[in-house]
C-alpha cells in the first residue's frame, strides 16, 4: 500500500478524491487500504487504476505482490 499512497501523492489525488471517484465511503477506502488493499474488489481495482493512471506493472506490483 505504500506504492498506492506514493502514487496518490505523485497525482495529487487524497483519499476523500479517490474514494468518491471509485464509489466507496472514505472510512470503508480506510478499511481497506490497512487491510493492506486485499478486500478491494476487482472493479475498485480497476477504478483506482484508471484515476491514478497506472502502469500495468505499478499495478501489479500494488495489487498483485
Amino acid at each position: 500500500m505504500d506504492i498506492l499512497r506514493g502514487k496518490m501523492v505523485e497525482k495529487r489525488i487524497n483519499a476523500e478524491e479517490l474514494s468518491r471517484k471509485i464509489g466507496i465511503d472514505q472510512s470503508t477506502f480506510y478499511r481497506k487500504m490497512s487491510s493492506q488493499g486485499e478486500n478491494f474488489t476487482v472493479g475498485q481495482m480497476h477504478k483506482i487504476v484508471d484515476v491514478l493512471q497506472l502502469t500495468r506493472k505499478e499495478a501489479t506490483s500494488i495489487f498483485l505482490w
